[in-house]
């Protein structure tokens, strides 16, 4: 990367050095390193490496990072640029106009659906090379930056967006305030770093995110604070548990509802879509569109809930009349509702693949029940792995009776898979910690238990080696739930002499 920086020295203009740098930057966003951050030790690692260079070009590299790089980053970047201009280190004439910008406008074009924004934030250079910064909001996925770039051409990029608006009524172009602009970017941004840094998360961003991320961030910071995160188009009030049902109810006596023939399923189904569109989609269970049916239907659904087979026949039905019922209520057009039925009917032969009953697996339909009374279809195997005796007698006791989920159900199924040591001396403290690590595990609290479980098992692990390597570390960690987090996550594999 240094000898790339030598490139710094020949540009004209400080945006082509930031871009040049932030694309530098972007090389392991995104990316995970065992036992440290990636920030930290290849992020301040280069602006060491450049620090002790002391070249022109790891000086107008170390100038750019000062910029466009994490706080910690910046803070090194910049002490160690001011050294080297102490000792007269040549830089290009560019490079006291870094970050000098200041915002010109800020303007966003929505979807009538509400599923996406692209913001586009202009800058300027004391009036010179002014530029747009635009990132593309997906409320479909929690809100989150899935896309980035810069353009020079801004006055056609703007004229472009509003043309494209006024002849096309399902999209709006608006100018925004740019506190507003800041405060969504800042969210959306959060939101894309939390998910590209979750371990089993498929990738959800552009190929192009990562080399635009260090200067969207710096861009983002040079608009001006002061406002909340701007609610997303169709929000509405905050959903209790007995607003929810009311709404259900209203649903299921509305005319959209009069032709589902399974009351019983349509109603759990209804909760199913009004539960998702309240705690996935920003409290709007209400908005309704082509890709959000088709995100529940095909990402959600099988991911996370477990359905009976007349729910599973149900579920397009049900989520067609709840597509007529609120779209209604929020005014989309007829086009829109129609294309919205027309995504659904498409998606429903696909749902059929798509959604994995655990029965078809061969597992026995009482027991996922019994592991499963949320109906939190990932949580299958993290406590299958927790209680994996839940079946025959234990003295008089028999366990298919027992509920995993009950304090005092679980400790009975614990004893049975310990039956083997009952003499050791210290089995009730034991037992305890047991209790707690199955606790969590069936709580999924915090998921790097199960991910670092999952690593180990891969590595042909016994599954009591195991659950004492994370009792060792819960033990020693203690009531910290960030340092527990961390440790689990650092867990590569199990020491040759495992705890007892």
């Amino acid at each position: 990367m240094l000898l790339a920086a030598r490139e710094l020295l020949a540009v004209r203009s400080p945006l082509d050095a930031e871009l040049m740098v932030s694309d530098m930057l972007g090389a392991w966003w995104g990316k995970r390193l065992r036992g440290g951050d990636v920030e930290q030790i290849l992020g301040e690692g280069l602006v060491d490496y450049a620090a002790k260079a002391g070249t022109p070009a790891a000086l107008t590299l170390l100038i750019s990072v000062a910029y466009l790089g994490t706080a910690r980053q910046a803070a090194k970047a910049e002490g160690a640029a001011l050294a080297l201009m102490e000792s007269d280190v040549a830089r290009p004439g560019w490079a006291d106009r870094v970050g000098a910008v200041k915002p010109q406008g800020c303007y966003v074009s929505r979807d009538i659906y509400g599923d996406q924004d692209t913001v586009v934030s202009t800058f300027a250079y004391n009036g010179d090379d002014i530029h747009a910064l635009v990132l593309v909001v997906d409320y479909n996925m929690r809100g989150m930056a899935r896309d980035a770039w810069v353009s020079t051409q801004v006055d056609k990029l703007l004229e472009q967006a509003g043309l494209e608006a006024a002849g096309n009524p399902m999209l709006r172009f608006e100018e925004i305030e740019p506190q507003q602009a800041r405060a969504l970017l800042e969210f959306a941004m959060k939101a894309a770093r939390e998910e590209a840094y979750d371990r089993k998360a498929p990738k959800v961003v552009s190929d192009s995110y990562s080399a635009y991320h260090a200067f969207a961030r710096s861009r983002i910071k040079a608009l001006p604070p002061g406002r909340k995160r701007p609610a997303p188009a169709h929000s509405e009030a905050p959903y209790t548990r007995e607003r929810r049902a009311m709404l259900a109810a209203e649903f299921l006596s509305s005319d959209a509802a009069e032709n589902l023939s399974d009351p019983s399923s349509a109603s759990r189904c209804a909760d199913h879509i009004i539960d998702y569109g309240c705690d996935r989609d920003f409290g709007r269970p209400h908005r309704v569109s082509p890709a959000k049916c088709e995100t529940f239907l095909l990402d959600w659904l099988p991911r996370k809930i477990m359905l009976t087979p007349a729910q599973q026949e149900a579920m397009p039905h049900v989520l067609a009349a709840w597509v007529r019922f609120a779209g209604q209520r929020i005014g989309l057009p007829d086009q829109a509702i129609r294309a919205t039925l027309d995504a659904v009917w498409e998606a429903t032969g696909r749902f059929g693949v798509a959604y994995r009953d655990p029965t078809s697996f061969g597992l026995d339909r009482e027991l996922v029940e019994r592991l499963l009374p949320d109906g939190d279809l990932s949580a299958l195997a993290r406590r299958a792995f927790a209680f994996p005796v839940l079946q025959g007698t234990y003295g008089d006791i028999e366990l298919d009776r027992l509920n995993p989920a009950d304090e005092a159900d679980r400790r009975i199924l614990l004893e049975m898979d310990h039956a083997a040591e009952l003499s050791r001396p210290d089995f009730a403290e034991h037992l305890a910690w047991h209790e707690e690590i199955a606790k969590r595990l069936w709580d999924g609290d915090p998921p790097q238990m199960w991910e670092a479980a999952q690593r180990l098992i891969d590595l042909g692990h016994d599954r009591h080696d195991v659950l004492h390597v994370l009792i060792e570390i819960a033990e020693r960690i203690g009531d910290h739930p960030d340092e527990l987090a961390a440790a689990l996550d650092d867990i590569a594999d199990i020491p040759d002499e495992p705890p007892v």
